[in-house]
């Protein structure tokens, strides 16, 4: 008897793509929401955050990537102003689970801000800006001590 089971290739699971303080992956910060949304990286338009004005909007990231994106609100065509990752992706070799020393590790000028976590239960780990573009920020559970999100210009407080 030959036992049939699927082929599955080594190496075949999607490698997580590159978080930068420009973006992640093919998701960049003031690219416009239609032609993100056309090239299949983000899902439908929604209601955003409250605490940003009554016409914030934003977009789930498709797959591989999990996150959001939040648009911009008094611009026409709406532009990306804020990247949240959640999953799928990875800055210098850290991302989601990551914990502060790893991160300190790959990013030496890395300061850890613990004011954060009475309020929001999570401690900010800022990565300084190294060149053209906005920085990018790691919120790091409390409990866990893991990395929970990923925020491209800033960690949104809302999700």
């Amino acid at each position: 008897a030959v036992a049939l089971a699927p082929a599955i290739a080594p190496g075949s699971a999607a490698a997580p793509q590159k978080i930068t303080a420009a973006g992640v992956g093919k998701v960049k910060l003031g690219k416009t929401f239609r032609e993100l949304r056309d090239d299949g990286l983000l899902g439908r338009m929604r209601p955003g955050c409250p605490l940003g004005g009554p016409n914030t909007r934003s977009a789930r990231l498709k797959a591989p990537l999990k996150g959001s994106v939040d648009l911009s609100t008094n611009q026409r065509p709406r532009r990306v102003r804020q990247i949240t990752v959640t999953g799928g992706a990875r800055a210098r070799g850290v991302g989601i689970g990551s914990t502060i020393p790893q991160i300190r590790a790959a990013f030496p000028g890395a300061r850890v801000d613990r004011d954060t976590e009475e309020v929001f239960g999570f401690t900010l780990v800022r990565i300084p800006k190294s060149g053209p573009g906005d920085r990018f920020q790691f919120a790091v559970d409390v409990d866990t001590g893991r990395t929970i999100q990923v925020g491209i210009s800033g960690v949104a407080v809302c999700d």
